[in-house]
C-alpha cells in the first residue's frame, strides 16, 4: 500500500490518502467517514499509531469499489509525515564505498565501525518531495546531496532484538540527507546544525507499507540537474535495518512514526575531486526503486 500526504490546489489543508495509481488518491478521512468509522486517522501519524485497526480500515478502503478518487494533477504531494514528533534519526557511514571515500577525503585512517554512527535532523528540516530546498547562501555555499532509504517505525519498543526488529517497521520512504558541509564541520564535530537547516530533509513521495516492499534489494540513485551523482543498491548497506533498529532502541524507546534514515552510498559532493556543491537553480532528483522519485529545485528556481 502506498500512503501519501497531499494538499489540494487552492486549499491550505493537508490530507492523507491511499495512492491507487499514478494519477489518483483515495482520501482516507472522507472514506472513513463514509464508513462511519470512529478511528482517528486525520494525519499520517494517526494512521501509524492506529496500529492494526487503522490498517484494517485502510485495506477495506483500498479494496472497495472506487468511485470518488482525488486526481493528483489537482493536488501536490507533501512529506508523508510533514512534522515528525521527534528529530529524524540518521545513520552515517553505512555503505562501505562511502565510508572509504570519506576516509580518503578527510585523510584519516579508519577501521570499519563495530557500531552504527547515529545523528539526527530537526523536525523543521523536513520538506516535501517536490518543494524547493532553500539555498541559505548567507550561511554556506557547500550544499551536498545524500540519497537514503527511510524506515518508518510502526510499533513501539525498546531493547528490540534483531530477530524481532522487522515486526516494528511500518514502511519505507525516500529521504535526501541534504547537508551544508562546512557548517557540519564547524561545530566541534557535531553534525546536527549542518544537517538541520530549514528544508534540508526532503521526504516522500509516499510511504510504502512494509508488506508491499522488499527493502533489501532496491536500486537507489541521486541526480543533480540531470547528472547521476550516486547509484547503488540497498543490499550494500553495511548495517542492515534490523541491526540499526536493535542498536538505536538499546535503552531508548522507539515510537510509532519515528523515522530512521539509513545512510547514503558513495558519490557525495564533498568527496569528489575537486569537491562539488549544489547551486541555486539546480534540480535535485532522489529515486529509490519501488518508492518513487523526489524532484526538489534548489533555491527559488
Amino acid at each position: 500500500m502506498r500512503l501519501v500526504t497531499y494538499q489540494s490546489l487552492g486549499s491550505p489543508d493537508l490530507r492523507t490518502g491511499i495512492q491507487i495509481n499514478q494519477y489518483d488518491v483515495l482520501d482516507i478521512a472522507r472514506e472513513a467517514a463514509a464508513r462511519q468509522s470512529a478511528l482517528a486517522i486525520a494525519t499520517m501519524l494517526d494512521i501509524i499509531r492506529g496500529g492494526e485497526a487503522a490498517m484494517a480500515l485502510l485495506r477495506e478502503i483500498e479494496s472497495a469499489p472506487r468511485t470518488d478518487a482525488v486526481v493528483l494533477n489537482k493536488a501536490v504531494l507533501k512529506a508523508p509525515i510533514p512534522r515528525p514528533a521527534k528529530n529524524v534519526f540518521c545513520v552515517g557511514w553505512n555503505y562501505l564505498e562511502h565510508f572509504a571515500e570519506g576516509g580518503k577525503t578527510l585523510e584519516d585512517k579508519r577501521e570499519l565501525p563495530k557500531h552504527p554512527v547515529f545523528f539526527s535532523k530537526a523536525p523543521t528540516a523536513v520538506n516535501g518531495p517536490y518543494d524547493p530546498i532553500p539555498f541559505h547562501s548567507h550561511a554556506s555555499t557547500q550544499l551536498d546531496w545524500e540519497v537514503e532509504l527511510g524506515v518508518i517505525i510502526g510499533k513501539a519498543g525498546a531493547n528490540i532484538r534483531e530477530e524481532d526488529a522487522m515486526a516494528h517497521v511500518f514502511g519505507y520512504t525516500i529521504i535526501n540527507d541534504v547537508t551544508w558541509r562546512d557548517i557540519q564541520r564547524r561545530h566541534g564535530g557535531q553534525w546536527l546544525k549542518g544537517k538541520s537547516l530549514d528544508g534540508t530533509c526532503p521526504m516522500g513521495p509516499a510511504i510504502v507499507t512494509a508488506d508491499a516492499l522488499d527493502h533489501t534489494n532496491l536500486n537507489v540513485e541521486c541526480r543533480v540537474s540531470g547528472v547521476v551523482k550516486q547509484k547503488s543498491n540497498t543490499r550494500h548497506l553495511y548495517f542492515k535495518v534490523p541491526r540499526l533498529i536493535a542498536e538505536l532502541s538499546l535503552g531508548m524507546t522507539l515510537e510509532p512514526g519515528d523515522i530512521i534514515s539509513t545512510g547514503t552510498p558513495e558519490g557525495v559532493g564533498f568527496a569528489r575531486t575537486p569537491p562539488e556543491w549544489m547551486r541555486d537553480g539546480d534540480l535535485l532528483e532522489t529515486e529509490i526503486e519501488g518508492i518513487g522519485v523526489m524532484r526538489n529545485p534548489v533555491g527559488t528556481a
